[in-house]
């Protein structure tokens, strides 16, 4: 083994225990911003929450704001996952929409964070604030629906649909699921209920 391959093994180890560090913290960071927000976390509690020093969570993220954007590419990434990625392997048209309906009902009744939809608290948390943060809540909610109303369209190429304002749907559909995931927080099914068979509703062909 040569000299510069004994430098490189423990560089490449110690970013990638960097790199896992940072996606605990991010990941911890967003579960807990869930309940108490993004302006309510504090690096301190996150570090006796996890157990590890406040310098260290300071080295891997600089300051508050980087910390809160961390928290929310997580939300974002998790989102992906959970919803987009499954609904991927259906074919596209309403066999299409109407998995991603179903896998976004799944992620609001099953939600991997303790406060719901992290998407809903802190899109509602940060829209008065202007910054960074809130610029990267806007984004990645903007996203998502141009991603839907793209899917919508799709299906009106197939032949569904065909009599629907596409924008007006997905504006719908985002509204009818942040009313689900606040009642999903106070646990009030009838409510989520009555979302489904709405939303069921409006993607009748």
């Amino acid at each position: 083994m040569n000299r510069m391959t004994e430098l490189k093994e423990p560089i490449d180890q110690r970013l990638a225990k960097g790199a896992r560090a940072r996606a605990t913290i991010a990941r911890r960071a967003a579960e807990l911003a869930s309940v108490d927000g993004l302006e309510g976390l504090s690096i301190g509690k996150l570090a006796t929450d996890l157990g590890v020093s406040k310098s260290g969570i300071a080295t891997l993220f600089g300051s508050k704001e980087a910390l809160q954007l961390a928290a929310v590419q997580t939300g974002r990434d998790v989102f992906i996952e959970r919803v987009i990625v499954p609904a991927l392997g259906v074919p596209r048209g309403m066999e299409r929409l109407r998995a991603l309906m179903e896998r976004w009902f799944a992620h609001i009744d099953e939600s991997p964070f303790p406060g719901g939809c992290f998407r809903e608290a802190t899109l509602s948390e940060f829209s008065s604030r202007p910054g960074a943060v809130r610029d990267a809540i806007v984004a990645d909610h903007d996203d998502w629906l141009a991603f839907l109303t793209g899917e919508v369209r799709k299906a009106q190429e197939l032949g569904a649909l065909v009599d629907t304002d596409a924008d007006l749907l997905v504006f719908e559909l985002d509204a009818l699921f942040a009313a689900a995931n606040i009642a999903r927080q106070i646990d009030d099914s009838a409510r989520v209920a009555a979302a489904r068979k709405i939303v069921a509703k409006l993607l009748a062909e």
